[in-house]
């Protein structure tokens, strides 16, 4: 599997051999085959142990898998959404793939927006109209 090269402009490879293929029955697609052939597939990829992504993509990677990784840092693909064993372990490799790409992108960074004049404004006239209603507020003067 490769995607998006390091700032060398070499492509990673992540080795076939870590990555584990599960097969299971599935409960999409498959007529009267459900209940006897496994065609889903469970994907593990051991990231924290895997040499293939530098760490900065580890990390993104970590925050984009959200609950497909497990504590012990292996990230969990399940695919079923086709009839065969062949086509499902597919699709799983190329979901890894476009998220492992995602992750290789660093994210921009944020540059803090300015507040328009008008909501400048506002603000100002809104502090300044509250200010006055506070300002009246107190014990109340006149015939004593």
């Amino acid at each position: 599997m490769s995607a998006p090269g390091d700032q060398t402009g070499k492509p990673f490879q992540i080795d076939p051999d870590e990555l584990f293929f599960e097969y299971f029955r599935s409960s999409g697609p498959g007529g009267q085959n459900i209940n006897k052939v496994s065609t889903a597939v469970r994907l593990r990829f051991n990231l924290q142990a895997s040499d293939a992504l530098p760490s900065g993509v580890k990390e993104r990677l970590v925050r984009l898998a959200g609950k497909r990784l497990t504590g012990d840092g292996i990230l969990i693909i399940e695919a079923r959404r086709f009839r065969t064993q062949e086509r499902n372990q597919q699709d799983a490799v190329e979901r890894l793939t476009n998220l492992v790409t995602r992750a290789w992108e660093p994210p921009k960074p944020r540059r803090p927006g300015k507040p328009t004049r008008s909501s400048v404004e506002r603000r100002l006239k809104k502090k300044k109209h509250l200010s006055q209603k506070k300002a009246r507020r107190g014990p109340v003067r006149g015939e004593e």
